[in-house]
């Protein structure tokens, strides 16, 4: 449970510090936010807990493979919020990638 705990706060530390940093700085928060810290992070976790090598990098090439429809959300946030605001944006943003995952599944058979 102690490390539950400690997974969850460092986890959280670490998200909100990269929002606190892209407050003061728009380009080094989008740096650190694209930066895969959460992947690293999680296949520490995973080592520490015992997973096997295999589940390990089972988890990365699917991490590399779902980075593919997410990129879309990318190219249609920053016109949508000019045009339509933060919330709708937002949920267009959900929409499209939720979209494109089930593309991405279909199209690969998972």
């Amino acid at each position: 449970m102690f490390f539950l705990i400690t997974k969850i706060l460092v986890t959280a530390a670490l998200i909100v510090l990269i929002s606190e940093i892209a407050k003061v700085n728009d380009k080094l928060g989008g740096l650190i936010a694209a930066m895969p810290i959460m992947t690293l992070l999680v296949i520490l976790w995973m080592y520490y807990e015992g997973n096997s090598d295999e589940k390990i990098s089972s988890h990365i090439s699917y991490t590399l493979l779902y980075i593919i429809p997410t990129i879309p959300m990318f190219l249609i946030f920053p016109f949508a919020i000019s045009k339509f605001g933060f919330f709708i944006a937002f949920l267009i943003s959900i929409l499209v990638t939720v979209i494109s995952v089930t593309i991405l599944n279909l199209y690969i058979k998972i």
